[in-house]
């Protein structure tokens, strides 16, 4: 009997509820307004969440799309600089021609190991270009190094940073003769051996090739006297110097393709036992 009464009662209950349904849509009595106002709130509500939802997804990803452009524009922004500092250095490398007799050959550093005791550098040119040992290399600012080693188109370079470096050097306007090498310490020094406590030497002038050598003519900058001090019992100066060329900086320098005179060079070699 009760499951012959079944679909009735689901059948009265759908109706019920379609007269319900029908009367909350139909009528306007303040009681159906109220509910209407309610659900439309809540479906306000619910609508201004998935909105905000959405606002805040589209935030982030024009954020991402603003970053991935900022590190675009920097990149660009850095390689253009990057650009105009080369551009500027071969043109101060140009006018370096421009005022020496000497036959010049420029090359790109294509390797620089500056950070530790025995460090190095690698040119793009070699015997190729007419590069050989024994040659000096310079920069528009001053000495570089000297050539070590070539093949036919790359030469290694031994910077002035090197602990076996050493070059003759003269004070401004002193003429005060001595050693310039670099004690493996600080890039940013360099020392000048063998000056006399006698000697009028101060902070800011400058040190060049003096020439007593058979690598670098004379009067290309070394660097500048950075500070000067007379140990107790000792006869010399310790004078320190700042590089006139900053290393870490530098992207292309000049050899200078020169080879010593036959006969100096003879005289200089130790005589064979």
């Amino acid at each position: 009997m009760a499951s012959q009464t079944r679909p009735t009662d689901w059948l009265l209950l759908g109706a019920t509820l379609l007269v319900a349904a029908t009367l909350m849509l139909t009528q306007n009595q303040p009681l159906v307004r109220s509910l209407r106002a309610q659900a439309l709130g809540w479906t306000a509500q619910v609508e201004s969440t998935f909105a905000w939802m959405g606002r805040y997804l589209r935030v982030l990803e024009r954020n991402d799309e603003l970053r991935r452009e900022n590190i675009q524009l920097s990149s660009q922004v850095a390689r253009t600089r990057d650009v105009r500092q080369r551009n500027d250095e071969l043109r101060r490398l140009l006018g370096l021609t421009d005022t020496t007799d000497a036959r010049l050959r420029p090359a790109r550093i294509v390797t620089k190991d500056i950070f530790q005791k025995d460090n190095f550098l690698i040119l793009d040119v070699g015997t190729a270009d007419s590069v050989a040992e024994g040659m000096p290399v310079v920069h528009e600012r001053g000495i570089v190094g000297t050539v070590v080693l070539t093949n036919e188109h790359y030469a290694r370079v031994m910077p002035f940073l090197n602990t076996d470096f050493r070059v003759p050097g003269t004070v401004l306007p002193l003429r005060a003769e001595g050693i310039v090498r670099w004690d493996g310490e600080r890039l940013d020094r360099l020392q000048l051996d063998h000056v006399v406590e006698t000697e009028p030497v101060e902070a800011g002038q400058r040190v060049v090739t003096s020439g007593h050598s058979n690598v670098f003519p004379p009067g290309r900058r070394i660097g500048t006297i950075d500070s000067v001090a007379a140990p107790a019992g000792r006869s010399e100066l310790d004078i320190f110097l700042r590089p006139a060329v900053p290393l870490y900086e530098i992207s292309h320098a000049v050899v200078i393709v020169r080879e010593p005179a036959p006969a100096q060079q003879a005289l200089e070699e130790p005589p064979s036992r």
